[in-house]
C-alpha cells in the first residue's frame, strides 16, 4: 500500500461517498484535502498501523473479514465498494481496527485519521447523521444475520434430537428434557406418566423377515405411537426396539388405559402392505409408571422398565403397571 496522491488532488467526487452525500460538501472537502489516497494491489493488505482509521473505497472492491462491518469476530466476510467505507467503529471505540483488510482487485483507498473524522462530525451534522445511518444499517444487519444463525442453531439442535430411522426423538433429547419435565411435575404437582414399549420378539421378526422388514417394523410402530398421543405428548426411541411414551398431566390410571390402546394398535399395525407375501405383524410389551414423591428420572426409567419385564414374563404382547398401581 503506496500513497498515490492526496484527496484534494485526485479527481474524485464527494458527493459520490455514503458518507458525504448531503451534508456541507464544502467543509468536507476542505478537511480532507491533505488526507491521503493510497493504492493497494490485487490481495494485499491495507495496513492500518495500529490506528483507528477510517478507510473508504474510492475505486475497486475490499475484502473485510472480522467484526468491523458486521459486528461479529467469526471470520464473516464482507465486501467493500466504491463509495462505501470501514472502520466508522474503530474511529468512534478509538482502537485500531483490528480486521483483516484485503483488496480484491486493484484499488484506491481513501485514508482518514481518526482526528479528522471528528473534525468532520463536529463540522457538518448531515455527516454525523449519516455515519449514525450507516452504523444503524450495520447493526440492523448484524441482528439480522444473527437472528438467522440462531434459527438454524436451533434447527441443527433439534435434528439432532430427532431419531433418523423412526422419525422419534431420541435418547440424546430424552437426557435433557426429562429432567426438566420431572422437576416441572415435582414443583406443581402435576402428575407425570411414563410407558416403556418393547417390540416382541424383535430378533427372531428381523432373523425371519430380514433387517430391512425390522427397521420399516419399527417405524410402523413409532407411527403407532405419533398418530395415537396428544400434542403435549412426546414419543422417544429408547434404543434398539425400545420406545417411551411420555405423558405429562397424566394420572397413573389413564396412563395404562393409553397404553391398553397403543398395545391394541401395534399388534394390529400393517408392516408391509404387499399381499404377494405373508404379512409380517408385531406386538409388544408395555410397562406403566407415574412419577413418586421426591423420584428422580433414573427412578422413574426404572420403575416403568420393571413393569415392562413383568409384562414380558407374564406372556408379552400386554400391559403391566408398577406394583403400587395395583
Amino acid at each position: 500500500m503506496k500513497q498515490i496522491s492526496t484527496f484534494g488532488a485526485s479527481p474524485y467526487n464527494i458527493g459520490d461517498l455514503q458518507l458525504f452525500r448531503d451534508a456541507d460538501t464544502a467543509v468536507a472537502a476542505r478537511l480532507l484535502g491533505n488526507s491521503p489516497v493510497v493504492g493497494v494491489g490485487q490481495g494485499q493488505p491495507v495496513a492500518n498501523g495500529g490506528r483507528a482509521r477510517l478507510y473508504i473505497v474510492l475505486r475497486g472492491a475490499l475484502s473485510v473479514a472480522g467484526d468491523t462491518r458486521s459486528g461479529l469476530a467469526d471470520g464473516t466476510i464482507s465486501k467493500v465498494l466504491p463509495g462505501e467505507s470501514v472502520g466508522e467503529q474503530s474511529v468512534l471505540d478509538e482502537e485500531a481496527n483490528l480486521a483483516a483488510i484485503t483488496a480484491l482487485e486493484d484499488s484506491e483507498v481513501l485514508v482518514i485519521e481518526a482526528e479528522t473524522v471528528w473534525k468532520l462530525i463536529e463540522a457538518s451534522n448531515g455527516i454525523a447523521r449519516n455515519l449514525l445511518r450507516l452504523l444503524s444499517f450495520r447493526i440492523r444487519a448484524a441482528n439480522a444475520q444473527l437472528r438467522r444463525r440462531q434459527k438454524l442453531g436451533e434447527f441443527y439442535r433439534q435434528m439432532s434430537m430427532i431419531d433418523g430411522l423412526t422419525g422419534l426423538y431420541n435418547r440424546a433429547w430424552l437426557n435433557d428434557l426429562l429432567p426438566e419435565m420431572v422437576a416441572t411435575a415435582h414443583g406443581t404437582g402435576r402428575p407425570l406418566s411414563l410407558i416403556m414399549i418393547d417390540l416382541d420378539h424383535f430378533k427372531k421378526f428381523n432373523d425371519t423377515h430380514g433387517h430391512l422388514a425390522g427397521d420399516q417394523a419399527l417405524r410402523a410402530a413409532a407411527q403407532v405411537l405419533s398418530g395415537a398421543l396428544r400434542p403435549s405428548d412426546c414419543a422417544v426411541r429408547y434404543g434398539g426396539e425400545e420406545m417411551m411414551v411420555l405423558l405429562p398431566d397424566t394420572s397413573d390410571k389413564v396412563a395404562v388405559v393409553v397404553a391398553e390402546r397403543l398395545c391394541e394398535r401395534i399388534r394390529q399395525a400393517v408392516v408391509f402392505r404387499d399381499t404377494r407375501a405373508p404379512m409380517p405383524h408385531i406386538t409388544a410389551s408395555l410397562g406403566v409408571a407415574s412419577l413418586a414423591p421426591g423420584q428422580d428420572d433414573h427412578g422413574l426409567i426404572a420403575t416403568a422398565d420393571a413393569a415392562l419385564y413383568r409384562a414380558k414374563d407374564g406372556g408379552r404382547d400386554r400391559v403391566a403397571a408398577q406394583e403400587s398401581l395395583f
